[in-house]
């Protein structure tokens, strides 16, 4: 009696875990912020690198295409070391925050280096290129494993911690919609800057303008410098607000150091032995074309929809801006139609998750991802026509890009469940390891959606580098109907197709309802057993 006493006694001490806050107001606002930054630096690479490679570097396709996939293959084993050696070492600034301090100024200088174009010829730029995007991924992956890993470290509150990453995550969103808001601003104003430029008497001026533009006739091409100033600008404000967080966010759960024991699972197999991480871990592969909605943005306003005036009455200088004008308004309402999409389910998300399970969420919002996207397609055909205004595209565009806020959200809170299961099934958790799991996923997607982009070019015979060396600009009206279309399709049935497979793994995954709710106590009690105190 005694003991039932005492067993009922501990479960309610046990159940405050589920209440109590443990994050204080500042330290959320300051995690935040930080997130704001860092999607900032990460929107400029998957928005915009293969727009760079292959419409300003002009790199041959193949070697995009190789160098994407190939920087995952590495990937596959720098994410997961990473991930270990965060799980093995603390220390004494503690597990996760010094990467925030340290990885900083690199990420911010590869950034930079990422999008600028040295004079050098075809091979060395081939392999300046490919050094530094693997460089860039493999610095991104020692910065961005340790801070999406600070939640699990900072409550032991699931509900706070789910909170705490939908909040996080959607500042982050709102980071990665700065990049895209510069592109535009840059497309408004640069066209008659480098006029003025040009036409300078100063020295420096001219330098500046002869290093970041190429003159092609009548035209003047500004993606050089319009990337550049983009790129130091993310990087910069990006990296302030990002390394702001270190003194302020502060790690309570702190699970002791485990010296691997002969005959115990490793780290990699106690990861492939955990079910829940496993589906959530195919979960986002499959849903990978989710980042053509943003990455393909670019390339859909310069090869597939045209808006503006009559271009056969059009000739030089006069030709240009308003091709330019109309890949910066087609590509900025393509980012908009994304981003009103992604923040708003965002926004709503603490209330979703207060009322559904991440599972009902992502499955649910998913499969309207694909019927959007197939409405999409289907008003798209006879938009590239020109039968129809590209406008009457936006609300499905708009609905097609709500799973991008929810997937954006509910896969770090279901990884940190799944750490939860993993700890309370085994008694290890490999934080780290699982975050790294996560971020090689988002690599992996962004490096899937450009590879896709690049096989479309392959598959219908489109090489920028020709459409480019032309002395009139080429518009997307110059190209066939069924090369335009294609081009279409990248934000359109594609992504939708990619979105309806992602909801498969999601049938197998159950750590919802009171499942979830007894892991939490019980994994409270077995702390509390192992001495193990939450600061």
């Amino acid at each position: 009696m005694a003991s039932t006493s005492k067993k009922a006694a501990s479960k309610a001490a046990h159940s405050d875990v589920m209440q109590e806050k443990f994050v204080e107001s500042k330290e959320f606002r300051m995690f935040c912020l930080a997130g704001l930054g860092q999607g900032m630096i990460y929107s400029v690479m998957s928005s915009y690198i293969s727009d760079f490679y292959t419409n300003v570097m002009k790199l041959p396709l193949i070697f995009v295409l190789l160098l994407m996939l190939l920087a995952r293959v590495w990937d596959a084993i720098n994410d997961p070391l990473m991930g270990m050696i965060i799980d093995r070492h603390t220390t004494r600034w503690g597990k996760m925050k010094p990467y925030i301090v340290f990885m900083s100024v690199p990420i911010a200088l590869l950034t930079f280096l990422m999008f600028y174009y040295p004079d050098l010829d075809k091979t060395d730029l081939m392999i300046y290129a490919g050094v530094v995007y693997v460089l860039w991924g493999m610095i991104y992956t020692a910065a961005d494993v340790p801070f999406w890993s600070l939640p699990n470290v900072m409550t032991p509150n699931p509900n706070e911690r789910g909170n705490l990453i939908s909040v996080a995550r959607t500042f982050n969103g709102i980071g990665s919609a700065v990049p895209m808001a510069l592109y535009l601003v840059a497309g408004l104003v640069l066209p008659g800057l480098c006029a003025k430029m040009q036409a300078s008497d100063n020295d420096l001026v001219q330098a500046f303008f002869n290093k970041f533009t190429v003159v092609v006739g009548n035209t003047i091409n500004y993606d050089k410098m319009k990337y550049i100033l983009i790129a130091v600008f993310a990087a910069v404000i990006g990296v302030i607000l990002y390394v702001s967080s270190y003194p302020h966010v502060k790690e309570r759960v702190v699970i002791p150091d485990k010296k691997a024991v002969k005959g115990e699972p490793s780290q990699l197999s106690r990861i492939f032995k955990c079910k829940p991480l496993i589906l959530v871990i195919v979960m986002g592969i499959l849903s990978s074309g989710r980042y053509m909605l943003q990455a393909a943005s670019v390339h859909v306003a310069r090869y597939a929809v045209y808006i503006g005036g009559d271009l056969s009455t059009m000739t030089g200088l006069e030709r240009s801006e308003a091709i330019s004008k109309s890949i910066g308004t087609v590509s900025t309402i393509l980012s908009v139609c994304s981003a009103v999409g992604m923040f708003g389910a965002m926004l709503f998300m603490p209330a979703l998750i207060k009322k559904f399970n991440y599972k009902q969420i992502v499955v649910t919002t998913c499969t309207l991802g694909f019927v959007a996207s197939l409405l999409t397609s289907l008003v798209g055909y006879f938009v590239v026509a020109g039968k129809l205004s590209f406008f009457i595209c936006i609300p499905f565009l708009i609905i097609s890009a709500v799973p991008l806020g929810v997937l954006n959200v509910v896969s770090y809170a279901m990884i940190a469940d799944s750490l939860d299961y993993m700890e309370w099934e085994t008694g290890y958790r490999e934080t780290g390891l699982g975050s790294a799991c996560q971020g090689f996923v988002n690599k992996l997607g962004n490096a899937l959606a450009t590879a896709g982009i690049i096989v479309m070019y392959l598959a219908i015979g489109l090489n920028p580098e020709q459409m480019l060396a032309k002395e009139a600009a080429v518009a997307a009206t110059d190209l066939s109907m069924t090369m335009r279309y294609a081009m279409f399709s990248l934000i359109s049935i594609v992504p939708g197709i990619s979105l309806l497979l992602s909801t498969i793994p999601m049938k197998s995954y159950d750590l919802v309802g009171e499942k979830m709710e007894k892991i939490t106590l019980e994994l409270a009690e077995k702390r509390e057993e192992r001495g193990i105190h939450i600061g």
